[in-house]
């Protein structure tokens, strides 16, 4: 993963209730309490690309009396949001909660967590190029099982690609729960159900590779 941004001081934005990364991550959780909420009773798994130091999944498990039966898996290169993210599952109790230092933009990194029921890739489309954000879109199919949800964001800057995302999205099986599109930010959440058939993982292949 090809990065010179610090993405731990990247987090720091979180510690404004008000900052547009909040905002965004309010509307993650929500989508994620949603899910969850449709599948009452259900062992259900999750994988988290680029999770950070894992905001949305834990801070959306850590409020719920059935977190037991949600199997996470968070996928994070930065060693320093690892850590962080390892310590909020620990605080949190969340024992289900595997916090694993891997690229996200490698298939081979899914390995064995996948099929999942949910895939989250937060913070992704954002920050990689046109061309690696359908590519990974293609292949989410190898990422899901059947009928799961994806969880995604992007910012709307010009040129906005979001309209594009959502048609790709369409054409690669994936059918639109939720688009929020706040005004006065850039930020987008998308929630988007897989209604076609699960791929088999190709862990030689690549999704992405960070360009900031």
């Amino acid at each position: 993963m090809a990065s010179e941004t610090d993405w731990q001081a990247w987090h720091e934005p979180y510690a404004d209730e008000n900052s547009p990364l909040s905002r965004r991550l309010r509307l993650v959780r929500r989508a994620i309490t949603a899910w969850l909420d449709e599948r009452p009773g259900e062992p259900l798994t999750v994988v988290s690309a680029c999770a950070g130091q894992g905001h949305d999944v834990v801070g959306a498990l850590a409020t719920r009396a059935d977190a037991h039966r949600v199997r996470a898996t968070l996928l994070e290169y930065d060693s320093r949001n690892v850590t962080a993210a390892r310590a909020a599952a620990t605080r949190a109790g969340l024992a289900n909660v595997d916090v694993r230092r891997a690229d996200a933009g490698r298939l081979s990194s899914y390995a064995g967590v996948v099929p999942a029921d949910l895939v989250l890739m937060a913070g992704v489309f954002g920050n990689v190029g046109d061309y690696d954000v359908r590519r990974t879109v293609a292949a989410l199919p190898q990422l899901c099982a059947g009928g799961a949800t994806v969880i995604w964001t992007r910012t709307r800057r010009a040129p906005d690609l979001t309209p594009a995302l959502r048609n790709w999205l369409q054409d690669a099986g994936f059918a639109e729960r939720s688009f929020h599109a706040p005004d006065g930010v850039l930020f987008s959440v998308g929630a988007h159900r897989f209604t076609g058939v699960p791929r088999p993982l190709d862990a030689s292949g690549t999704l992405f590779t960070f360009v900031r």
